[in-house]
């Protein structure tokens, strides 16, 4: 049996660049599992509100997801990726005069201004390592570059258990105590400043990764070479916005990850809340269920590329989405130690459906993939969307229990897309597979 090389050694340092950045953009998107609850306790929010933190953070997702695909087609991947950190680098600062301002407004726009970096990130990181070098080993450099992800995920926790909760709560006889004393609302406030510091240092990293990147020489045309070597033309292809109707299997997929990714950001989202209801944690205990959570979605990444080799994805995925269904019920009519432990759980069973979905998604769109790809990537609103719905749930029946029936309806879709709506129809391109079968 032939062994291709991973990477080449001429694109190496990019590859461990670009690499360095599923990392990185794994940090936020985990941080704010730890804002939603400290801006509950900081600006006094009912559970609505604290869910418009994902709102805010999706929301620049969406948005940013198809002008990215455009800059990155029409120019080149290094222009899209230093655009993309200088977005989130100045989103980071921006916490800095939302924390001394105490205004919840302005950290919903640092917020928005972040995920509009990460937007350019995602959709040119997967791409990039997937055209970096040869297509029979894209689906290595895939997995190698993706298991940075959940380490970032795990960071993050880290890094909020550690300086943003204080691990300091009063009790109400307290608390009123101190509001009759004018001390309460000092405290709220010096609650708030405890997420400035994590934010500069990740600021002042996205700063030097910009300069790095900028000064690294990146392969040009390597994408369109690629392409072209595949499809076995000399002439440059651009994708067409206006094809990708004619798939239904690409359509359905959108919706997909519309459903997982609020299932996955609601459950995480609401998860240290969860157990602070019906385990009677402090924000810190609560964490670590949290922290145990994105261990399970790390090990998962890495279980289910080892059974990918023996089942196919899509059956796979059909049978985890039974599996969570079943474990989201337990989370809906057992909450407690068995339903935390089974949100827990649900995170390993997670893992391969982001990527699993993409890349049944975009199946033979062929010069359509790229755009085809930051359409699904919009598909992410789904966590702008569903978990403010769990918080008006939770706040409406006053069980956190309850709103655990969102991600068990997504889980459902999710066990039809796998099993029935994945099945690619329309113009198909067999050619670009490789690259597509690799994320």
């Amino acid at each position: 049996m032939q062994r291709h090389k991973i990477i080449d050694k001429a694109y190496l340092v990019p590859f461990i660049l670009v690499t360095a950045l599923f990392y990185l953009w794994a940090i936020p998107n985990n941080l704010n599992d730890i804002l939603i609850p400290q801006f509950m306790k900081s600006f006094q929010l009912n559970r609505l509100q604290a869910g418009l933190v994902q709102s805010a953070f999706y929301m620049g997702y969406f948005l940013l997801a198809l002008p990215a695909a455009y800059v990155m087609d029409r120019y080149n991947y290094k222009t899209g990726l230093i655009i993309g950190l200088l977005l989130f680098a100045t989103g980071a600062f921006l916490f800095y005069p939302a924390a001394i301002l105490g205004t919840y407004g302005l950290f919903l726009g640092a917020l928005f201004v972040i995920a509009s970096g990460l937007a350019f990130l995602e959709t040119g990181s997967n791409s990039f390592i997937a055209v970096l070098g040869d297509p029979a080993s894209s689906a290595q450099r895939l997995n190698f570059s993706q298991a940075f992800n959940p380490l970032g995920s795990m960071t993050a926790v880290l890094i909020g258990n550690i300086f943003i909760f204080s691990g300091i709560h009063y009790t109400d006889s307290q608390v009123t105590a101190m509001k009759a004393a004018g001390t309460y609302q000092g405290y709220l406030h010096h609650e708030i400043l405890r997420v400035i510091p994590p934010y500069m240092v990740i600021g002042t990293i996205i700063l030097i990764w910009v300069v790095l990147i900028a000064r690294t020489k990146f392969p040009t045309g390597i994408e369109t070479a690629t392409h072209n070597e595949l499809n076995g033309s000399k002439k440059e292809s651009h994708g067409h916005f206006s094809k990708l109707h004619q798939y239904p299997h690409f359509i359905k997929g959108v919706v997909a990850q519309f459903f997982y990714i609020g299932a996955q950001v609601g459950t995480w989202s609401f998860m240290i809340q969860y157990v602070k209801d019906y385990l009677q944690r402090t924000d810190k205990e609560a964490g670590v269920f949290l922290f145990a959570a994105l261990v399970a979605f790390g090990i998962g990444r890495f279980v289910s590329a080892a059974l990918m080799s023996k089942v196919s994805p899509n059956k796979l995925m059909g049978l985890y989405a039974i599996l969570n269904t079943l474990l989201m019920t337990l989370a809906v009519v057992q909450p407690g130690l068995l339903g935390a432990s089974a949100l827990v759980l649900s995170s390993f069973f997670m893992s391969l459906m982001f990527p699993t979905i993409f890349a049944l998604g975009v199946k033979g769109l062929g010069p359509n993939t790229k755009i085809g790809g930051s359409i699904i990537i919009m598909g992410i609103i789904g966590g702008a969307v569903w978990t403010p719905v769990m918080g008006l749930i939770s706040d409406n029946t006053g069980s956190m229990a309850l709103a655990m029936i969102v991600p068990l309806i997504a889980y459902l879709y999710i066990i039809y897309y796998a099993y029935i709506g994945y099945k690619p129809s329309g113009p198909l391109f067999e050619t670009d597979e490789p690259v597509i079968a690799s994320h």
